[in-house]
């Protein structure tokens, strides 16, 4: 990451609170580190940079229109990350975009790379939403790992639409508190 956690969220926080030059800062740190993200998943699948350029300003509009709703006591880069990884999620189901697209010449990269990192932070996903009561992990686990809509969520789980948005924002709060307990400890 080209500037620390802190940092950007101190740029974040000052943004919120009308510093515009602070902000304009924050974006630019943040789009460097959006550019390098997507380059890094297309280029696997043989996508171009413009690509990933074209991406990395929906994300940051994206940011831009959705920064009202980020907590300024809670990390940002996974709030900003997971922006970005659903815009990229968006962006490869409009263009049906995947794997097999891929240059056979890369194949032999993408089987070299260690995936331990990916498999430990799934496991301890996993175990903290294993924490959570049923409803809310079914819903943050529909819309928010699987991609779905509030929609589709609400329809395969049989619950309302607005039970759904409830049950992700009750269970990210409490990940997040969940999380805030064992850094502190």
């Amino acid at each position: 990451m080209a500037a620390n956690e802190a940092e950007l969220r101190g740029l974040m926080r000052a943004g919120l609170r009308g510093d515009a030059a602070a902000y304009r800062a924050l974006l630019g740190r943040l789009s460097a580190n959006l550019r390098a993200y997507y380059k890094g998943r297309l280029a696997r699948i043989g996508r171009s940079a413009t690509e990933a350029e074209d991406l990395t300003q929906e994300a940051l509009m994206a940011i831009h229109t959705r920064r009202h709703t980020y907590d300024p006591d809670a990390p940002l880069m996974p709030w900003v990350y997971a922006i970005a990884r659903y815009k990229l999620i968006d962006y490869l189901r409009q263009t049906r975009a995947s794997m097999k697209d891929m240059p056979i010449d890369n194949a032999e990269d993408i089987l070299a790379q260690d995936d331990y990192v990916g498999t430990e932070s799934a496991y301890d996903l996993k175990r903290l939403l294993n924490n959570l009561p049923d409803k809310m992990r079914r819903s943050i686990q529909s819309v928010k790992l699987d991609g779905l809509s509030v929609a589709e969520a609400a329809n395969r789980s049989g619950m309302s639409e607005s039970d759904v948005k409830i049950s992700v924002h009750r269970g990210l709060k409490a990940l997040m508190t969940s999380l805030a307990r064992k850094r502190s400890t």
